[in-house]
């Protein structure tokens, strides 16, 4: 080969290295769309507002928000994973993921289609009661239910919701029998709570504190490991004798197949929002606990929550079809 050959190949071969390298380093060229399966203003809504804001100045790029509810959040879920797996678009994942993969036997996804990102908080449950009902801690509601078995009835959001996970967890831990009452969300079941035509709702924190700081219903547990900042006079199941820690959680996942390095990208930026005190200061106020994670560790709490979740779906017969 001529010298003037060699250089010109070498030249070439130079050049394909940079090309490849500056696309990945240019993410994002445009506009990145975060898909939250729930209603706007709500207890994922909120968070998600707050990271897409804040993220999309570290990138450099808007970060648009876009509420897809339905199905238990499935609809947003589908939405994310028929878009190309470039980074562009993300979606809220949620412990609903892992729960509707063990409840439908065709939800149109497997867990493995995600690209877990980063956790972004995770958030415990309240055991908000009606304060029309004689009981002022959980032993004694607990006491109050055996001597009423199927008069306590308690509300639920959707078909094998955590709501109704939770619940029927519950029942067989303290050996107790409740009525369950569907409702199509959270705001029509609180409001028929407050003036006790249901007995109970467990519900994240987030959405009943200021119903108890009111004094308009009682929180009688929650089901953190330890007490919560928003609440610190709520005691946990734990302290009342009942081995219940649940939580649910948020994060950021995109499409499975996404570049690792746009991955890497926004996990960086994410540990660094959820790691600011204005961050956690507004987590906390919501009842919740701010977190970030690795990939691989969020992987590991979606996987875990199916396998939690899963035991109880097959004991009472939840699975079904859509």
């Amino acid at each position: 080969m001529s010298f003037g050959r060699w250089i010109g190949a070498s030249i070439a071969a130079l050049t394909c290295v940079p090309i490849h390298a500056q696309a990945q380093d240019s993410y994002p060229t445009r506009p990145i769309r975060l898909v939250v399966g729930f209603a706007a203003g709500g207890s994922t809504d909120i968070p998600a507002r707050y990271v897409a804001d804040k993220l999309g100045n570290l990138l450099g790029q808007r970060v648009a928000v876009e509420n897809k509810g339905g199905a238990a959040g499935m609809l947003a879920t589908r939405e994310v994973l028929a878009q190309p797996r470039d980074g562009y678009t993300l979606l809220l994942c949620t412990h609903f993921e892992s729960i509707n993969s063990a409840v439908y036997r065709n939800p149109g996804f497997q867990l493995s289609d995600l690209a877990p990102i980063s956790l972004i908080s995770k958030y415990y449950y309240g055991f908000a009661l009606a304060n029309a009902v004689p009981a002022t801690d959980l032993p004694s509601f607990i006491s109050y239910a055996k001597a009423h078995p199927g008069e306590i009835s308690y509300g639920t959001i959707g078909a094998a919701s955590a709501q109704e996970i939770f619940a029927r967890q519950l029942e067989r831990l303290a050996g107790i029998s409740m009525t369950k009452v569907p409702y199509r969300g959270g705001a029509p079941a609180m409001q028929d709570l407050l003036p006790g035509r249901i007995q109970l709702f467990v519900s994240p924190m987030i959405s009943v504190i200021p119903y108890e700081q009111q004094k308009q219903l009682k929180i009688l547990g929650v089901s953190s490991p330890e007490r919560i900042k928003a609440a610190p006079d709520v005691p946990t199941f734990r302290e009342q004798g009942i081995d219940f820690v649940r939580f649910g959680w948020l994060g950021i996942c995109a499409g499975a197949g996404t570049p690792p390095a746009v991955i890497a990208l926004i996990n960086r930026h994410l540990k660094t929002i959820v790691a600011t005190p204005e961050y956690q200061k507004v987590t906390e106020q919501q009842g919740s606990v701010p977190e970030s994670s690795t990939p691989e560790e969020l992987r590991k709490v979606i996987d875990q929550t199916r396998t939690d979740v899963a035991a109880t779906i097959q004991e009472f017969g939840l699975q079904q079809d859509q």
